[in-house]
């Protein structure tokens, strides 16, 4: 399968999550994509003294290695010439950093005019807070979304790093926006004949996104119940109107549940759980009543869901029409038989294990229900450095390139 990026080069300067994340989203699309790596490599990749850790390994597949110290004069030389090649550059240091390491927009865009800089931060280019350092849980504190996912009864941090992984969403379709609006000037700019007019193609863009503004803008449904009704959502607003439960079955495995408000829903449930009767109780005879008196559901359907093993549940759920899933351990899904039908799982040779193979998820995205199953592992450290180093060109020959 030709990706919808082939053709697009992409050189990522980026370290932890952030910027590899928009530059995977992107290469999972079939950009070209370089990252450069300081000589001792990207600090998430040190995992039991190696350089090749799971974390590292999330973000960093399809892409090739090289390590510049942009310090020293001949690295930077190889630098520049990968960005007068290049589409898009990404980095994610803090706000001046990237000047004093010869990566500063101005000076990228002296090279290349039309190169689409992406910048990303913590807490913006400037301001108050914007030399403070930022983490995954630092900029879901600030944005708010922390607070509603913390258990009140059991106050400590939950869930994956959702700030730093959805930062580099952000930051991808930023990306993708300005390559739209370069590709469009550039079919503006293109006569019927003949060559293209002499201000065509130096259309670049900067594009930049900080973590507090990322998950500021996906906590978007808090803001606007507060500005909309004037209402300060806690953990439980979303799942009490949604009417979401997790239950545990009678085998130790728990299953979840969101009813929302079909009444359909709700006979295919009671029916289920053998209750027919479930809705002559005032308390639950209306979802108005059943948000009122969640805490009391819960405790009645747990008491039934604790009659029968989970597989039972979902036997039972299914034939009814009931929304409902197994809540799985990780290791649970890809024997899923969805996730099998789907081709979630993938592989490919492992780069430093011959023989071994290496697996991860595939991109969620089908074009003309073409799946993306080709992938590539994540480089070993300084794996495209020989080649650099003697001259070769490390961007794969463009689509309209002979």
């Amino acid at each position: 399968m030709t990706g919808v990026l082939a053709g697009v080069r992409v050189l990522e300067h980026g370290t932890f999550i952030t910027g590899p994340a928009a530059s995977m989203l992107l290469a999972d699309l079939g950009a070209d994509v370089v990252k450069v790596e300081q000589p001792e490599g990207d600090p998430f990749r040190a995992f039991r003294g190696g350089t090749y850790s799971p974390h590292f390994q999330t973000y960093n597949r399809n892409k090739k290695s090289v390590r510049l110290d942009t310090r020293q004069p001949d690295d930077l030389k190889r630098f520049e010439q990968l960005v007068t090649e290049a589409d898009v550059y990404i980095q994610n240091f803090r706000p001046g950093v990237a000047a004093k390491i010869g990566a500063g927009e101005v000076r990228l865009r002296e090279l290349n005019a039309r190169l689409i800089y992406c910048a990303i931060s913590g807490f913006g280019p400037d301001g108050p807070s914007a030399q403070r350092p930022s983490y995954d849980t630092v900029a879901q504190a600030a944005s708010g979304f922390l607070k509603l996912l913390i258990n009140p009864a059991n106050p400590r941090v939950v869930g994956p790093a959702l700030a730093d992984a959805l930062t580099g969403f952000y930051a991808a379709y930023g990306i993708l926006g300005a390559l739209y609006e370069r590709a469009r000037l550039d079919g503006e700019h293109q006569p019927a004949r003949g060559r293209p007019h002499e201000n065509s193609g130096t259309r670049g863009r900067r594009v930049e996104v900080s973590m507090l503004e990322a998950m500021a803008h996906f906590n978007l449904d808090a803001f606007t119940h507060l500005f909309s009704e004037g209402e300060v959502m806690g953990p439980y607003s979303r799942p009490s109107v949604s009417q979401s439960y997790v239950l545990r079955c009678a085998d130790g495995k728990w299953i979840a549940l969101h009813m929302s408000s079909p009444h359909k829903f709700w006979q295919g449930l009671a029916k289920a759980i053998e209750q027919p009767d479930l809705f002559d109780d005032v308390r639950f005879a209306t979802r108005e009543a059943r948000i009122q008196h969640q805490e009391t559901l819960i405790d009645v359907l747990g008491g039934h869901f604790g009659r029968h093993p989970r597989a039972e549940w979902c036997k039972r759920l299914e034939a009814l029409d009931v929304p409902h899933a197994p809540m799985y351990d990780t290791d649970e899904v890809p024997d899923d038989p969805q996730a099998k039908h789907l081709q979630l799982f993938v592989d490919a040779p492992h780069p430093g294990e011959a023989g071994k193979r290496w697996t991860t998820v595939r991109s969620p995205v089908s074009f003309d229900g073409q799946r993306a199953l080709a992938v590539k592992a994540p480089p070993l450290l300084g794996d495209h450095d020989a080649a650099l180093h003697a001259g070769a060109s490390l961007w794969a020959p463009r689509p309209n390139e002979s």
